[in-house]
């Protein structure tokens, strides 16, 4: 089965946060935004596509027992916590992060001429009790272009580990060109147009800024009109 979710249809908000504002794609249950419908996928909780405005800060505040992943979709990103630790990711890059035991933590456009868009995924912990910790990864645009680069996953060498049964892909599609990822039995895919295209997903016209929900799929072929960032997520859905 395979759904799509149109721009339209995926809850969108604007709100006021230091030194500027944020405005938001929520497309699970987050904060105010409360959708029976939507409460997650899997063991994905929530994606977030969120755009702060020039030097703005998401100040400090607290979770625990996340594991949340971020991508870099455009400008800078800057992570901070209440350790002093922190890391800046540029565009396609990806950063991981344990929650654990707690942590206040902060996102900041680290530039203060160009708005940062950055898209933030929390997973269910396998584990909990686990000190928090801190780590991301560098990617270069030739390494997915064409093809569904694994970022995070405890099944690919050189991928960022998480402490959830979940994994991050991103492509950068060529107009013209297509991609395959193989699903297995048991698990689903959210699949993420974050700019350009439209793509065909298995025969499904998917326009920029619409996802993919697909659920016992054995495939899924994704082939662009013209150029295309994509995320993908691949959970179990038991």
């Amino acid at each position: 089965m395979l759904k799509v979710r149109k721009p339209d249809e995926i809850y969108q908000v604007h709100g006021d946060v230091e030194h500027g504002s944020f405005d938001g794609r929520w497309h699970f249950s987050f904060a105010e935004y409360r959708d029976p419908a939507y409460e997650h996928f899997g063991t994905l909780r929530v994606f977030n596509d969120d755009t702060l405005s020039p030097g703005a800060v998401w100040p400090l505040h607290p979770h625990r027992h996340n594991e949340v992943v971020t991508y870099c979709a455009e400008g800078e990103f800057r992570h901070a916590d209440e350790r002093g630790k922190g890391g800046i990711l540029k565009k396609g890059w990806v950063q991981h992060t344990t929650v654990g035991t707690g942590m206040w933590h902060s996102e900041i456009n680290n530039n203060v001429r160009k708005p940062m868009r950055f898209i933030q995924m929390w997973f269910s912990p396998e584990k909990l009790g686990l000190p928090p910790s801190v780590e991301q990864k560098p990617v270069d645009k030739l390494e997915r272009t064409n093809r569904f680069l694994p970022l995070v996953s405890n099944e690919h060498p050189g991928t960022l580990r998480i402490v959830s049964d979940g994994q991050v892909f991103s492509s950068l599609l060529r107009g013209g060109h297509e991609a395959r990822y193989d699903g297995a039995p048991g698990r689903g895919q959210y699949l993420y147009v974050l700019e350009g295209g439209p793509v065909e997903v298995n025969g499904h016209r998917v326009s920029a800024l619409s996802a993919v929900m697909a659920e016992g799929e054995t495939a899924l072929t994704v082939r662009a009109d013209r150029d295309a960032e994509l995320l993908l997520v691949d959970v179990p859905l038991s």
